[in-house]
């Protein structure tokens, strides 16, 4: 698939102005991001820390990555230097690891809590219980910034289904940050839906980009 200014324009007018669109490029050449970069596309996620530490050295300065898969603490180190916003954080260990490697890089780490809403057992994130422990540990880290709440929903036809995990998910976005914070749900599949209840951050890859190889 050859991404093409009116492939990317239109997803851009599907998702709306007050939706962050991030294109998820992970196993995409480098080639694919500068193209969407040249089209005015800053914000990418990636999943894999070797493959976006290779990237980063390729491709522009200025573009904002986001990681989007499951971050192991003994990796925080390598992708803490300029990571824009990790969106994956699934645990009250992880979250401490990236407050201490920030520490030690001068920097402030926003984040994401990643929340359990599906149905497979597969999919990582928090439940309810642990949400709000690691909330109620949040004020005692000076180097990570939590923003608000990602989730993914489950594989499946079942519109209403995916429909009343992604309200849930907002329901307690409105719980713990009743000012306002970043609600990152959505994909290629499911984002129209998201949107509707309430995501204010999409993560678009297939459509951008047409279907992935493997990991490499």
């Amino acid at each position: 698939m050859t991404i093409t200014i009116d492939i990317y324009r239109g997803i851009l007018d599907r998702v709306g102005a007050a939706v962050q669109l991030v294109a998820v490029s992970k196993t995409k050449p480098a080639a694919d991001i500068l193209a969407l970069y040249g089209m005015g596309q800053r914000d990418f996620g990636e999943n894999y820390v070797q493959e976006l530490v290779e990237k980063v050295g390729q491709l522009p300065a200025d573009i904002r990555w986001h990681f989007i898969g499951h971050l192991q603490t003994n990796k925080v180190k390598l992708v803490v230097s300029f990571v824009h916003l990790i969106q994956g954080v699934d645990s009250l260990r992880l979250l401490r690891e990236i407050d201490k490697q920030a520490g030690l890089k001068g920097r402030v780490v926003d984040v994401l809590l990643q929340v359990h809403i599906a149905r497979e057992e597969t999919k990582f994130g928090l439940d309810t219980v642990e949400l709000a422990e690691v909330m109620g540990q949040v004020e005692g880290l000076e180097h990570v910034r939590v923003r608000g709440l990602m989730g993914m929903s489950s594989n499946t036809t079942d519109v209403e289904a995916v429909r009343e995990e992604f309200r849930g998910l907002k329901s307690m976005l409105d719980r713990y940050f009743p000012e306002g914070g970043i609600l990152s749900m959505g994909m290629s599949a499911d984002y129209e839906i998201a949107i509707e209840e309430g995501s204010n951050m999409v993560r678009i890859g297939t459509l951008l980009f047409g279907e992935r190889g493997q990991k490499r």
